[in-house]
């Protein structure tokens, strides 16, 4: 499937129903198929070709997602840029990826005005709610009446998805539709779906957040989308617009569960609250099924295999008998039925249950390449596996357990020190917000281990009590040897803490 086959599919559920909503607007599904043949007929108009790659710069909001579909009717592909990324970043991946078009928002005109010298690619720009001399409006680009757009694509490429690589140089991860349909299906498998979805995108929808929209459109789901993060707002949608499902990465999660409408917020509309992006606290987790609900639900992927690799829907959150399955709270779930995950070390040997290793996949869900560097494709594929970066370990019920991102492993004195084993035991500190554990030199041990914590807000923590706290639950070895106290941690557009970041500043 295309992407514009999921909104066609929704719309074939009942053209009136509501698609997008944001704040007092909504469009139906017929409104936004009408929309996706006007931006497809204006893209051909700029002389846009199947296969070409066209941008979206905008923060959340429903014309600009209905432009995914535009772009995916024309038969060419969608390239989510961050809002938040610097400008330097922004460009780079636009001319990695070789974009002919770029739809930006009026706010982002600044940046767009400082790169667009250095990307001779582009042949159109459009403002979705401005123009200028050189750009147009959206309104007078998409121009009269169209003739009806239905292109395929070149190659199955859907979308292409900036990442990080290890030496800094953004890399393109090349996402097909069947990838997309594959991490559809098995979100539809795997989670409770019961009635028309209604589903709340508080996360950017660059992101998880516009993923998951495609399988709530399927089912001619509702999707309500937030401009901003704000959680009041997102509390008071959730009972006014008795949303069914939604996303938030762990941090938002915490600061969720500290909000103080959450009590008297009517949550039960609610089947499933997704969680990702960042291993979650256990503790923090359990409290989360107590105040929130018994719909949390975990997935874990990563760009390269989106989403679903494995997952823990709201039941498994419990044992048989009804109460909550501690042990199996730190786990990223199991595996997805369309989804064969191994662990394996670094000769390529698959590992027995229990062992650690490097998380590795096989399945329809990992992505067909980076795009322009067959180099790092040919080592993200070795054995025949795709390798995730992450080490773990799958338990004798199938359960994956990630125990950290293999460059941010610590070897202290000769041992191994997971910083997500040390993060999780300072997480249930009542007086820590959030942390970040790194390996900074040290001459004695090689590395130490060093914890950046920032408390709960009018909260003070001592260094020295907190050393002897995690102490007590994973013994001296894996505890840290410094405690810092900051009053905020710094973190990507996702949430997740950069811990680079953190170790540059510790540095500088």
């Amino acid at each position: 499937m295309r992407l514009v086959d999921y909104l066609d599919k929704g719309a074939s559920l009942g053209p009136e129903n509501p698609c997008l909503t944001m704040g007092a607007e909504t469009v139906t599904y017929g409104d936004v198929q009408r929309s996706s043949h006007r931006i497809a007929w204006a893209l051909q108009r700029s002389g846009i070709q199947p296969g070409d790659k066209v941008a979206i710069l905008s923060a959340n909001d429903p014309v600009a997602f209905s432009c995914v579909f535009g772009i995916s009717r024309a038969g060419a592909v969608w390239c989510p840029v961050n809002p938040r990324n610097e400008a330097a970043e922004n460009r780079d991946l636009l001319d990695l990826f070789d974009c002919r078009a770029l739809i930006y928002q009026k706010a982002f005109e600044g940046l767009v005005e400082r790169i667009r010298p250095d990307l001779p690619n582009l042949i159109s720009l459009v403002c979705l709610d401005g123009e200028t001399d050189e750009v147009p409006s959206f309104g007078i680009w998409l121009g009269g009446e169209s003739d009806p757009v239905d292109i395929a694509p070149v190659d199955d490429v859907a979308l292409l998805v900036g990442t990080g690589g290890t030496t800094g140089r953004p890399k393109g991860v090349m996402l097909t539709g069947r990838n997309i349909e594959t991490m559809t299906a098995l979100t539809l498998m795997g989670y409770p779906f019961e009635g028309r979805p209604v589903y709340l995108a508080l996360a950017p929808l660059t992101h998880a957040a516009g993923v998951l929209c495609f399988p709530i459109l399927a089912l001619g789901g509702q999707v309500v989308i937030m401009p901003k993060p704000d959680l009041t707002q997102f509390l008071s949608l959730i009972e006014s617009k008795r949303v069914t499902h939604t996303f938030l990465p762990p941090t938002l999660i915490y600061m969720l569960l500290e909000h103080a409408d959450l009590a008297t917020t009517d949550l039960g509309s609610l089947q499933c609250f997704w969680y990702g992006a960042a291993p979650i606290s256990p503790a923090r987790l359990e409290d989360a099924l107590t105040r929130i609900g018994p719909v949390m639900a975990q997935l874990f992927g990563q760009s390269e295999a989106p989403m679903m690799v494995s997952m823990l829907p709201p039941k498994e959150h419990f044992n048989a008998d009804g109460t909550v399955a501690r042990a199996r709270l730190a786990s990223a779930g199991r595996p997805g039925p369309l989804v064969i995950v191994g662990i394996m070390d670094a000769q390529g040997n698959l590992q027995p249950s229990g062992e650690r290793g490097e998380v590795v996949v096989r399945s329809s869900l990992v992505m067909t390449g980076y795009y322009k560097n067959e180099a790092a494709t040919a080592e993200a594929s070795k054995f025949g596996w795709h390798h995730t970066g992450d080490i773990g370990y799958l338990d004798a019920d199938n359960y994956l357990f990630i125990v950290d991102r293999a460059k941010d492993m610590i070897i202290t004195g000769g041992f191994n020190v997971y910083s997500v084993e040390v993060e999780q035991a300072l997480l249930e500190h009542p007086d820590i917000q959030d942390c970040g554990v790194i390996g900074m030199p040290d001459d004695k041990w090689g590395e130490r281990v060093v914890a950046v914590v920032q408390p709960h807000a009018g909260r003070t923590v001592d260094a020295d009590e907190i050393i002897r706290f995690v102490k007590s639950r994973i013994g001296s070895v894996k505890a840290p040897k410094e405690i810092v106290v900051w009053p905020d941690l710094p973190r990507s557009k996702v949430g997740k803490v950069l811990k680079n970041e953190i170790k540059g500043q510790l540095t500088s």
